[in-house]
């Protein structure tokens, strides 16, 4: 097979698996975000302490991770017929890969969040802060350079996702390597859809790392305000003590 005959079916498979990869992050980052925030939330000690609830919760999240990928597939075929119509193709691939990758981000939020200072959580608890304020104003932007990072992960994580869902007709580089490459017997190009493969991880990879070490250098989304203001709300106190002193 000649470049010119690889070139649009390259370009296709790019197309596909790009198209299955941002939509099943968006999902998986719309529905996981709460979801890992309110694991922490309602653990022993959160504010939200809610033993039962964080149990059921804890335990959905685990049956999803611990459940194979290409099992995953076959188990949500008749859930992702009634969603799209079909259980072929890039749109209805994008069905078990967000409900794949939910769960998985889950986890990666949960352990971000976990690594926030409890003194920032307690100083707005102190000035009335609610739990709301406490995750919009604390939570999330401290931990956005990790949050950053688990992204990075998720996606990747899709990405070899998605190559399996090519074998079962979802279409991409997968499917591509599957079909030319073994079926077909054009090695050549099922090497150079490894090779794009592996340059577009390295990318990712690469852009998720600057973005995070960027935000950590700053101190988060906002930078180092939100600790400043809590020192200067906490200054005033400080000078009326020493007056009275």
């Amino acid at each position: 097979m000649t470049w010119s005959e690889m070139q649009p079916l390259l370009s296709q498979a790019c197309s596909e698996t790009f198209q299955m990869v941002l939509w099943s992050t968006l999902i998986a980052v719309a529905v996981g975000l709460p979801l890992g925030v309110l694991l922490v939330l309602t653990d022993r000690g959160g504010l939200l302490q809610n033993v039962l609830a964080n149990k059921v919760i804890g335990q959905i999240v685990n049956i999803g991770r611990s459940m194979p990928f290409i099992i995953l597939m076959v188990a949500l075929m008749n859930f992702t017929r009634w969603v799209t119509g079909t259980t072929i193709g890039t749109t209805a691939a994008i069905v078990p890969l967000a409900i794949g990758g939910i769960p998985f981000f889950a986890r990666l939020v949960e352990t971000a969040v976990r690594e926030v200072d409890n003194g920032l959580v307690e100083a707005v608890q102190s000035m009335g802060g609610n739990s709301w304020t406490i995750v919009r104003k604390v939570l999330v932007p401290e931990a956005l350079p990790s949050l950053i990072a688990s992204t990075t992960t998720t996606v990747i994580a899709l990405i070899g996702y998605s190559a399996m869902a090519g074998t079962v007709g979802g279409g991409g580089l997968g499917d591509l390597a599957v079909r030319y490459g073994y079926q077909r017997f054009e090695t050549q190009l099922m090497w150079i859809t490894v090779a794009v493969l592996a340059v577009v991880i390295s990318l990712i990879q690469f852009a998720g790392d600057f973005a995070a070490r960027t935000l950590h250098s700053r101190g988060g989304r906002s930078g180092p305000a939100p600790r400043l203001r809590l020192l200067k709300a906490k200054e005033p106190a400080a000078a009326d003590v020493s007056k009275a002193a």
